[in-house]
C-alpha cells in the first residue's frame, strides 16, 4: 500500500504572529534610541506633548516626523510641511505594493494595517524571510517596531524633563544622523550615489546661490532638491540599468 504523500501544515496565525515578532527585536532595539532622541528633539523645540506622542502615533515615520518637526518650528507653509512628507514617504507605497503580491491574505482591512507598520527595516527583515508570505508574521514584526518606536518616544519626552536645554538642543543632530545612518549603507551603487551628490549639489545650489536673492523657505528647497535629484535619476539610469 503506497504511503500518502503528507502535505505541510501551515502553523498557525498566532505562531507566525510570535516569530514576526522575534524577527523584528533587533529593528525594535534599533528603534528606541532614536526615537527617544525624536522626543528629546521635540521638547528642546517645545512641541506639546500630545502632538510628539500622536505622530508616533498615527504618523509612525522616522524621517518624516524629524523633518516635519523641523519645519513646523522653522514656520514652514502646511502645504510644504505636507507635500515634503508626502515625497519622503514615496517609496513605501513601492514597498507596501511589494509586500502585498506575496502575502497570502487578500483582506484589504488586514492589507492596510500590514501597509500602515511598513518601514525601510522592516521591509528588509520581511524581503529576506520565506515565513513573509503569512500576514500574521509582517503583522509581528511591523506591530514590535511600532511598539518601540512609541515606546522610545514616550521615554524622550519623559527624559526631556530632566535634562538641560543645551543637551536637549544637542538631539537636533539625531536628525542628520539618522538620515546619515539611512543613506550610508546605500552607497554602494553608482546610481545611488550620483543622485545624492546631485541632491547636496541642488540644495548647496539654492541656499548659497538663490536664497540670498530670492526668499527660499528650507521646506520648499527641500523639495525643489528632491524632485530635481529623483528626476535626474530617472533620466541617467533606467530599471534594468540599476
Amino acid at each position: 500500500m503506497a504511503t500518502p504523500v503528507s502535505q505541510m501544515t501551515p502553523i498557525p496565525n498566532k505562531d507566525a504572529f510570535r516569530s514576526g515578532m522575534r524577527a523584528g527585536i533587533p529593528v525594535a532595539v534599533g528603534y528606541i534610541p532614536i526615537a527617544i532622541a525624536f522626543g528629546l528633539l521635540a521638547k528642546s523645540f517645545d512641541m506639546p506633548n500630545v502632538i510628539t506622542l500622536a505622530m508616533s502615533l498615527f504618523i509612525f515615520a522616522g524621517a518624516s516626523q524629524f523633518i516635519g518637526v523641523q519645519l513646523i518650528m522653522a514656520g514652514s507653509m502646511y502645504w510644504e510641511i505636507i507635500l515634503t512628507t508626502f515625497i519622503l514617504n514615496l517609496r513605501h507605497f513601492l514597498m507596501s505594493a511589494s509586500l502585498s503580491q506575496r502575502l497570502e491574505t487578500t483582506s484589504n482591512r488586514f492589507l492596510a494595517a500590514i501597509a500602515f507598520g511598513v518601514t525601510d527595516e522592516t521591509f528588509s527583515v520581511a524581503s529576506t524571510r520565506d515565513e513573509s508570505t503569512r500576514g500574521h508574521f509582517v503583522l509581528g514584526l511591523n506591530m514590535i517596531a511600532f511598539l518601540a518606536w512609541n515606546i522610545g518616544t514616550w521615554i524622550g519626552v519623559f527624559l526631556a524633563f530632566g535634562l538641560p536645554a543645551s543637551v536637549q538642543a544637542s538631539m537636533g543632530i539625531a536628525l542628520y544622523a539618522m538620515f546619515i545612518g539611512l543613506l550610508v549603507p546605500s552607497l554602494t551603487r553608482k546610481p545611488v550615489i550620483v543622485v545624492a551628490a546631485i541632491a547636496v549639489l541642488t540644495q548647496a545650489t539654492l541656499y548659497f546661490g538663490i536664497a540670498p536673492f530670492i526668499p527660499l523657505s528650507s521646506g520648499l528647497s527641500i523639495i525643489l532638491a528632491t524632485i530635481v535629484a529623483a528626476g535626474a535619476g530617472a533620466l541617467l539610469y533606467k530599471e534594468d540599468e540599476t
